[in-house]
């Protein structure tokens, strides 16, 4: 055992020191006992900070109160639990309301004593974690990792954070691309400016436009007024293109402008409209290859490409589970007034597991639930049925019929009909085979089928077939919707055990 472990007994009682004399070390702890306050505070003047505290509440000379302010004053993270008597419930409480980490009758079984310890020792121990997380935290600009591939796109975007050149992120959904790209804008001469984000794939055309680079008044019916676009919000700052390889070639070529010139003009004006706007870029499609289809600029191409950073999926850095669970803890914890407390093994193991098709995105709701709630089989149960979820959506959308179904007797045999029937089910085949190909990107799966968009989502429409990834994440999300209304209920109800 190190010294971190010991355990310091307090009381003044002597059979209650030569029993805790005997069990602590039973269940794994180096003991040390004193029988007054006085001497507890000269023993942890002189020696490093035990795990954990006894503390007798009823002694002679100093009380147990008093012994514990001075405790909490000398080491505040020490977690101390306080001993007491029935008749000592209103001390118990006025001793937690001072800091004591938890309290045990002094009627407690062997098993009970374990539990407690173990209980503030991990939550001391995840305190301890999440304070030095957030340090970190805070010089990085919430990037958290420990996975060489991430430490070294830190590396690149610390090099690069100062030039005006544009970064082009590329990942899966949920890796967390625009965490990157703020962390880029916050080690910046910028980060006192704006950063600004927009989802190309959110909005049609027409608006994207607006919403970019702003309009003139009577520009479109509706157009009442004069809008600055969403450029002139962040200069001086950094704009985010998210989705940009859904952004249509009208507007390619106008973003393009942007890059070489520095300018362009609002809808409906004739003005020129001068910006420094650091860009950004970011999206889950392989660029190169849509140049090739012709679905995305060359020109456009290589001047996002000047740096290129790729994300690589959570299953692929699983080291960074354990940080990221830290951090969402605490996070969650304090948004929903909960006590912080470590996730249960059980769980941790289930997450480093789980292959997290939704990435990070993913792993915060899974986490958030569980602050929520609190439960465990249900954490889990979730788990297990967002994988299933999944599978269950791939081999029912994208996989064909089965052939020996045969036709209908009631359409009767005719050849017209047999082969229509065939040539439906080749089509679902090479659909579901060239959407997983394109990781469910409907604009490269239509360029490569050689299909207008349109043509591609009606098909989609009328088989039914849903993105398996997106359909397991939205279920996902709608509940922990519903468990955010329910948090905001108040406080869960806490069972208080009798002495």
């Amino acid at each position: 055992m190190t010294r971190k472990s010991t355990v310091l007994v307090v009381d003044d009682d002597d059979s209650t020191r030569n029993y805790l004399s005997s069990v602590l070390p039973t269940l794994g702890y180096d003991v040390r006992c004193v029988e007054s306050g006085e001497k507890a505070l000269a023993y942890l003047a002189g020696s490093p900070a035990p795990a954990a505290v006894l503390l007798d509440l009823v002694m002679p000379g100093m009380g147990g109160l008093e012994t514990l302010d001075r405790i909490k004053r000398l080491h505040p993270g020490v977690a101390v639990i306080v001993l007491s008597t029935v008749a000592e419930i209103s001390s118990v409480v006025d001793a937690v309301r001072r800091g004591a980490a938890d309290y045990l009758s002094k009627t407690f079984q062997d098993q009970e004593l374990g539990l407690a310890l173990q209980n503030v020792v991990e939550k001391q121990s995840l305190k301890n974690e999440v304070a030095v997380l957030r340090r970190r935290l805070d010089r990085e600009d919430g990037m958290v990792t420990s996975a060489p591939r991430l430490l070294r796109i830190k590396e690149i975007g610390q090099q690069v954070a100062d030039t005006d050149a544009p970064v082009l992120i590329l990942g899966q959904s949920g890796v967390g691309k625009e965490v990157v790209a703020r962390y880029i804008h916050g080690q910046s001469r910028r980060r006192g400016q704006a950063f600004v984000k927009v989802n190309c794939a959110a909005l049609p055309e027409d608006l994207l436009e607006s919403e970019l680079f702003g309009h003139e008044r009577g520009a479109f019916s509706g157009a009442l007024t004069q809008k600055p676009g969403l450029f002139e919000q962040a200069d001086g700052g950094t704009i985010l293109l998210d989705e940009i390889g859904e952004m249509t070639f009208h507007l390619q070529a106008k973003l393009l402008h942007v890059l070489q010139d520095g300018e362009y003009t609002r809808l409906g004006g004739r003005q020129t409209v001068k910006v420094d706007a650091r860009v950004m870029a970011s999206t889950n499609v392989h660029l190169d290859e849509a140049v090739a289809a012709g679905r995305f600029r060359e020109d456009l191409f290589f001047r996002l490409n000047v740096i290129r950073l790729e994300i690589p999926p959570l299953k692929e850095r699983r080291e960074d589970i354990p940080l990221l669970c830290a951090h969402f803890v605490q996070h969650y914890s304090a948004r929903y007034n909960r006590a912080v407390k470590p996730l249960p093994r059980e769980l941790t193991q289930a997450f480093l597991r789980h292959d997290w098709p939704g990435n990070v995105r993913e792993l915060e709701n899974s986490v958030r639930r569980y602050v929520i709630l609190g439960d465990l089989e249900t954490s889990l149960g979730e788990l297990r049925r967002t994988g299933a979820a999944v599978h269950a959506v791939v081999a029912s959308r994208t996989e064909a019929r089965p052939e020996s179904r045969g036709p209908d007797p009631d359409e009767g045999l005719s050849l017209r009909r047999v082969s229509a029937r065939a040539a439906e089910e080749a089509e679902r085949r090479l659909l579901g085979r060239v959407l997983a190909e394109t990781r469910w990107n409907r604009r490269e799966a239509a360029g490569q089928l050689k299909i207008s968009y349109k043509a591609l989502l009606n098909k989609l429409k009328k088989w039914e077939v849903v993105d398996p990834v997106r359909a397991a994440r939205d279920a996902q999300d709608a509940r922990v919707l519903v468990d955010e209304e329910v948090a905001d209920l108040g406080p869960w109800p806490r069972r208080v055990a009798a002495s």
